[in-house]
């Protein structure tokens, strides 16, 4: 926070309380700002419960389920797509298998999230949410690489170019959701 002290040397502790006075006799102008960036921060107004619950109702519905859904999309068309091209199995195979590295550990994340006991634990609370979020995450990532260093040994003749293209498409499930959320939340938006 600004004071006197920090804009005029020998400003006295009067003047800090208004802001004006000085020992020299001159009029100082202080400006006094909440934060570092200089703007006073606006009037926080609670929401009413009807506002809240329109509000809410105005929001897509996110859900990891259709994140896992879409995974699994992607990666029965870049099976078939891969099976069209190359008409090779080992391909084929090595794409799913990646594919799979990707969608088995986040349906586990998801079942964790919204089934396990441990959600059902933690639904009370925010920090407990976090924390499971944070423990589903950690067995996702771990899954993740436990499958792909098991993938030379399960997979026969293994293509590492399809194993990771399969990976990268199912990776981009994600971003598939993001979007089709956004165009909801604007079809939405433009219905109201």
């Amino acid at each position: 926070m600004a004071t006197i002290e920090d804009s005029a040397p020998g400003a006295t502790k009067a003047g800090t309380e208004a802001g004006v006075a000085s020992r020299d006799g001159q009029a100082l102008h202080v400006q006094r700002f909440d934060g570092e960036d200089g703007v006073e921060p606006d009037e926080f107004k609670p929401l009413t419960r009807e506002q809240a619950l329109l509000w809410r109702a105005s929001q897509p519905h996110a859900s990891v389920w259709s994140v896992l859904g879409w995974q699994l999309v992607l990666a029965v068309l870049a099976a078939c797509v891969a099976a069209a091209l190359t008409r090779s199995q080992p391909v084929v195979v090595s794409l799913l298998y990646g594919a799979g590295a990707v969608v088995l550990p986040t349906g586990l994340m998801a079942w964790g999230l919204t089934k396990g006991a441990l959600s059902r634990r933690a639904a009370g609370g925010a920090q407990a949410s976090l924390a499971g979020f944070f423990v589903w995450e950690g067995a996702k990532i771990l899954l993740a690489i436990a499958l792909l260093a098991l993938a030379p040994r399960l997979v026969p003749n293994l293509s590492w170019l399809a194993l990771v293209a399969g990976l990268v498409v199912v990776l981009k499930a994600y971003w598939l959701e993001l979007w089709f959320r956004a165009r909801r939340l604007k079809r939405n938006s433009e219905l109201v």
